[in-house]
């Protein structure tokens, strides 16, 4: 059985990738959490239990979600348009401080007699990317929608949001610089982080993607550390428990 290609060089993260802007951002921090650092430093002699994140991408039809999502896979950009039936599906791999970690990337379908298909993908995403065009106000406008549909069976505590805006060449400086603005006010309102890229150039879109992969990483890692936490203070108190129970038997046991 032949083994796993080594990951890409551009698929290995040392550091966490900078935001796109600060203004938007869920994380203004420019370093990895300094346990998450630790514990991949340690090698994880106790292997933790993922290797990978669910990320679901949802937006109107035509705004680019394949055309995104294949810019950052294949390094490709296909300029004739098809629309997605169901959901499609890429797995990408990475190497998060020396961690082996994938994606899963759920491009799904945008078009209104698809969107009950696709919305059965959307249960336990540990990310959601919610894609509009940056030259089509009507876009931004539906991305609450789309938002509170992929939200429906996922927890909102645990989930992290992208905004992304793409056709960033197709979008008049003006029109860019009010979409920017309207974008940014409600990132900040669903507290999602924004992005604004182009598929056809691939203007941002790598450090789009190795952001997700890092701050899903580190969410995981964090998640897994205080399962560990909890189910070691269970023990402690189930190993305290039989020690009292049985010095009552004990005791219970010299009065008789």
């Amino acid at each position: 059985m032949s083994s796993l290609p080594p990951i890409r060089e551009d698929r290995i993260i040392c550091e966490l990738p900078l935001c796109f802007t600060k203004d938007a951002a869920l994380h203004t921090k420019d370093t990895f959490n300094v346990t998450v650092q630790q514990t991949c430093l340690g090698q994880m002699s106790d292997p933790m239990g993922f290797n990978v994140a669910k990320v679901i991408v949802v937006g109107d039809v035509g705004v680019g979600k394949t055309c995104l999502i294949n810019r950052f896979c294949k390094d490709s950009f296909d300029k004739g348009y098809k629309a997605t039936i169901g959901v499609d599906f890429e797995m990408e791999r990475f190497e998060v401080l020396g961690v082996p970690f994938n994606l899963q990337l759920w491009d799904t379908a945008g078009q209104e007699r698809f969107k009950c298909i696709a919305s059965t993908y959307y249960r336990g995403a540990q990310a959601i990317i919610v894609v509009f065009d940056l030259s089509n106000y009507y876009s931004l406008d539906h991305a609450r929608q789309w938002l509170e549909d992929a939200m429906i069976d996922n927890d909102p505590s645990s989930v992290l949001l992208f905004l992304v805006g793409t056709k960033k060449d197709q979008s008049h400086p003006d029109l860019l610089a009010q979409m920017e603005g309207e974008a940014i006010k409600l990132s900040e309102e669903i507290k999602a982080e924004y992005w604004a890229v182009s598929a056809l150039s691939g203007e941002s879109v790598r450090r789009l993607f190795l952001r997700v992969a890092s701050l899903t990483f580190e969410a995981a890692v964090l998640a897994e550390l205080e399962k560990k936490n909890t189910r070691q203070a269970g023990d402690i108190v189930k190993i305290t428990d039989n020690q009292n129970d049985f010095k009552k038997r004990k005791s219970a046991n010299c009065c008789n």
